[in-house]
This record gives C-alpha cells, sequence and structure tokens, in this order.
C-alpha cells in the first residue's frame, strides 16, 4: 500500500520533477507533487511524495528528514490526512468589521 508524505521547507526552484528524483532514492515514487500558488504561480514550498510502499516510504522519512536538498534543509514525515474545516467567514476586506 502507499504512503503518503509531507515534505516541507523546499525551495522555490524544487519542481515536481525534482522532487521525485530526490525521492526515488529512497525507492519507487508513485507521485511527487510541489503546492504551487494559484495566484502566483510559484512554489508554497511544501509538497507530497507518495511512495510505493511503506517499507521505501520510512526509508525516505529517514534518508530526507533534516537533509538539505536545493539549498534549504526539509522537513520530511507522514501525511495527515486532511480534516473538515469551517467555511471561512467573509470579512469583506475590512478586518471583519462592518460599517
Amino acid at each position: 500500500m502507499a504512503k503518503r508524505l509531507y515534505v516541507g521547507s523546499l525551495s522555490y526552484d524544487t519542481n515536481d520533477a525534482r522532487l521525485k528524483e530526490i525521492f526515488s532514492e529512497a525507492g519507487a515514487v508513485a507521485s511527487a507533487n510541489v503546492i504551487i500558488d494559484k495566484m502566483s504561480g510559484r512554489s508554497k514550498g511544501f509538497g507530497f511524495v507518495e511512495m510505493v510502499n511503506d517499507d521505501d516510504a520510512d526509508k525516505a522519512v529517514e534518508m530526507f528528514n533534516g537533509k538539505d536538498i536545493d539549498g534549504r534543509k526539509i522537513i520530511v514525515n507522514e501525511a495527515r490526512p486532511m480534516t473538515d474545516r469551517p467555511p471561512r467567514r467573509d470579512g469583506g476586506g475590512f478586518g471583519g468589521r462592518r460599517f
């Protein structure tokens, strides 16, 4: 079964292909995605890697957590599942105050 890893503190220059290349040193990578800001089109500095099997995922955490990649010391751990969040309140652009 595939295990999904969170990868934080990425260089803004790191892309999907580079992330997959790095993590393939630990084993088979199912997917690698750097999260991109919709407005600027620039990396948000984190991403997710899905390893094909759990042993390779554990190995990747051991190998890469705290390692310097592309000039940044990255954080790697098992991704937590998304939780339901309450909808955002619209503040109207005035800090939430109503006039």
